[in-house]
């Protein structure tokens, strides 16, 4: 094999593998400049220069050596956002890794399969970690023990039909509304039939656990750092989320006539 060949084919397997982490990135919950920091981290490890453009579910990658004879131009489309913190900072150790131990191509993705083939938590713990969030939420804002235990069944309830709609494939806000209006029915009736021993901070807290902290944390991040066009779309994003919940508690309330 010639050496044009071999420096053609590396960039042509870089470009690949750095499309790949990008779209990893992106899905896992990254923003705009976490993505292209890492991205170019690497690819100057490799001595190559990097221009991409980032959306919100597509990057577009464009390689070239130091001499512009080698050039490598794709785009790839990522899987839609969720948060996986650690394949997030998997993906960032690897970087530094690659800076520091110089790792060649094939275990760069030797690396990444193993960082996607990690097993996520069980469902029921995450169920009950997320309903135990919940009732602490409902501690903090002056809840009661009635308050906790109403809480906690409504979060475990509402977080249990979303993954269910989720997994039926419904519409991404169609399932934050189900899940909000069945925790905000679940703890609407302990607020409603509680003879007193349930308050208003149970029915508030009762639907915290859909706030869609990741998307406006990156909103604020991609705006800060100049990606208005990221910073609209997911600002956006978490606005339709918070008036699908803002919907799923209405509806409760319509129902019980608060």
């Amino acid at each position: 094999m010639t050496p044009e060949s071999i420096k053609n084919t590396e960039i042509k397997e870089l470009g690949a593998t750095l499309l790949h982490i990008g779209a990893l990135l992106l899905s896992a919950g990254a923003s705009t400049g976490r993505t292209r920091n890492t991205i170019t981290r690497i690819s100057d490890s490799f001595g190559y220069n990097t221009e991409f453009v980032i959306n919100n579910r597509t990057l577009l990658l464009t390689l070239s050596d130091e001499n512009n004879e080698y050039f490598f131009n794709s785009l790839k489309r990522s899987s839609p956002h969720g948060v996986n913190f650690t394949l997030l900072s998997g993906i960032s150790h690897l970087s530094w890794e690659i800076v520091e131990d110089k790792l060649t191509i094939n275990q760069i993705n030797e690396q990444l399969a193993k960082l996607t083939a990690l097993p996520h938590y069980e469902r029921w713990i995450v169920l009950i970690l997320v309903g135990l969030a919940g009732s602490s939420f409902c501690r903090v804002n002056g809840g009661e023990a009635l308050d906790m235990l109403a809480v906690f069944i409504a979060t475990f309830a509402g977080l249990f039909v979303r993954q269910e709609a989720t997994r039926l494939r419904f519409n991404l806000y169609m399932c934050i509304y189900f899940g909000a209006f069945t925790a905000s029915l679940i703890a609407g009736g302990a607020v409603k039939f509680g003879m007193g021993y349930t308050h208003e901070q149970a029915f508030a807290t009762s639907v915290l656990f859909l706030i869609p902290g990741v998307p406006l944390i990156n909103t604020f991040s991609d705006m800060i750092e100049g990606n208005l066009q990221n910073a609209i779309v997911r600002g956006m994003n978490g606005l339709i989320i918070s008036f699908a919940i803002g919907l799923g508690l209405l509806t409760s309330m319509f129902i019980y006539q608060f």
